[in-house]
């Protein structure tokens, strides 16, 4: 209202329903009162293309959780409980599960929210756009929880200079973002080193004027990304599963030690994939694997399961064979029931 983006309103039963609006208060997206209150102001009315469209989105949310999520948090934690005593083989495959684990989570339920509301008639705000397909760490950050990171440029960027200045207090701007990112994580030095840990990653970004180098879609109008760019998507990805290293240890000392162990002898643990994590390995890796084909066929859209041509709509046979899968994987291959890691924050 300061800023004259709302006016004020008078309707205490809107207000309340908005700042309790059940889908996303736990975990997100974190909504803006300009977006979110004035929809509980107007009349609406029951849009079927909508709720359809909300519970294919819900679908999908369920199954990152349940399939990829779920059963990747059993792998990641058998092997960060353990890994002083694993090689650095069976480390790097705990430090990308870990990754697909926390990211299936919170997106999973992020598309949850937002497909919850949409039955509703409310539209919440996109959380994530495929961030493992990122090709540098700032794009990522542009492209992983959204909500989260417009609030800290909004209301802590902007207002210490932006991107006004000179290079380092862009810099020093950024570095101050990171680490109340890290502190909001939670009272624990390893989230302010993980937080220190990605403005150092933006600093060559930075002093290079390169970090909005990457702002188009991804292999535009290709079906395979290019060798350049397959090769920046995966070293950025490994640059953010080193920081999901400092993010998912008790502390610094164990972050540490967990990526010197990575460059041990490289032998690939049974107990990496075997005993009793032989089941959720496996489906892990086809979790991850339909994962990552699914959204990168619908990276230009605004979810997994979005269908936006009139031909594949009609397709009510395929569509259903979709549906009924996705449900049978996640009754077949569901994991131990696993807490949303963000609840906790």
């Amino acid at each position: 209202m300061y800023r004259e983006k709302l006016a004020p309103t008078r309707d205490i039963v809107a207000f309340f329903a908005f700042i309790s609006f059940f889908p996303q208060l736990v975990a997100g997206p974190i909504e803006r009162a300009a977006n979110l209150l004035p929809q509980f102001l107007r009349p609406r009315t029951f849009d079927t293309a909508q709720a359809v469209d909300g519970l294919r989105q819900a679908l999908w949310g369920f199954f990152k959780k349940i399939v990829v999520a779920d059963n990747c948090a059993i792998l990641a934690n058998g092997i960060f409980d353990n890994y002083e005593n694993l090689s650095g083989g069976a480390l790097v495959i705990g430090a990308v599960a870990f990754s697909f684990q926390i990211y299936c989570d919170f997106s999973g339920y992020s598309d949850i929210a937002i497909g919850i509301a949409r039955l509703f008639g409310f539209s919440l705000m996109r959380n994530f756009n495929y961030p493992y397909f990122s090709r540098d760490i700032a794009e990522f950050w542009r492209r992983w929880h959204i909500s989260l990171t417009t609030w800290f440029r909004d209301y802590v960027y902007i207002p210490l200079g932006g991107s006004r200045g000179s290079k380092w207090t862009v810099f020093r701007n950024t570095l101050v973002i990171f680490l109340l990112s890290g502190f909001w994580h939670g009272a624990n030095w390893t989230f302010i080193a993980w937080g220190g840990y990605h403005a150092l990653l933006f600093l060559p970004l930075i002093l290079s004027g390169r970090n909005r180098r990457h702002t188009g879609e991804i292999a535009a109008g290709r079906m395979l990304p290019t060798g350049r760019e397959a090769l920046q998507i995966a070293s950025t990805f490994a640059l953010a599963a080193v920081g999901w290293i400092i993010f998912r240890a008790e502390t610094i000392s164990d972050a540490w030690h967990y990526v010197r162990r990575i460059f041990s002898p490289a032998i690939l643990d049974r107990v990496a994939l075997g005993g009793s994590y032989e089941s959720p390995g496996i489906n892990a890796i086809v979790g991850v694997a339909i994962l990552l084909a699914v959204e990168w066929s619908q990276r230009t859209r605004q979810h997994g399961l979005q269908l936006t041509s009139r031909a594949h709509i009609r397709r009510q046979g395929v569509r259903y064979a979709i549906y009924y899968l996705l449900i049978l994987a996640i009754y077949i291959m569901h994991a131990q029931q696993q807490t949303f890691i963000y609840f906790q924050f």
